[in-house]
């Protein structure tokens, strides 16, 4: 009797840790962010006003994002006017496969990883990520 397989969830294949950005940051802040920290999106928070101490995220900038802006202007089109929203979540806990489902149903090649518990968000998962997971065999 062969054992069953193992359920790979979300935060098996995820990238985790947050780096981001405030909405008005120019393409060019972004793709600065991108390349000291070698990767391929950044969240996107609105801080509100100064007296209200709610974070929201709003939003994710793909490399995409960032090479559609080239052929526009990076230093005038900003984080707000080219973040992908509404943003696409999942949660840390969903099956792997259901990532992959919402990243083909929606087109996007990122998704926000929210805590299942908290709901804050925890890290990024990419088709890049899906990949690597299907490469080593564990869907």
């Amino acid at each position: 009797m062969s054992a069953a397989p193992t359920l790979v969830r979300v935060v098996d294949g995820m990238t985790t840790g947050l780096i981001s950005c405030a909405p008005e940051a120019t393409l060019r802040t972004v793709a600065k962010l991108m390349a000291a920290h070698r990767v391929h999106a950044v969240y996107v928070f609105d801080y509100g006003l100064e007296d209200d101490e709610t974070v929201e995220l709003w939003g994710l900038v793909n490399d995409l994002d960032v090479a559609a802006g080239v052929r526009d202007d990076l230093d005038g089109l900003t984080a707000r006017e080219s973040a992908v929203t509404p943003l696409v979540v999942v949660q840390d806990d969903e099956p792997l496969e259901h990532a992959a489902a919402l990243m083909t149903e929606r087109g996007v090649s990122h998704l926000a990883v929210l805590d299942s518990v908290t709901g804050r968000p925890v890290g990024v998962i990419s088709t890049l990520d899906i990949a690597a997971a299907a490469a080593d065999m564990r869907f």
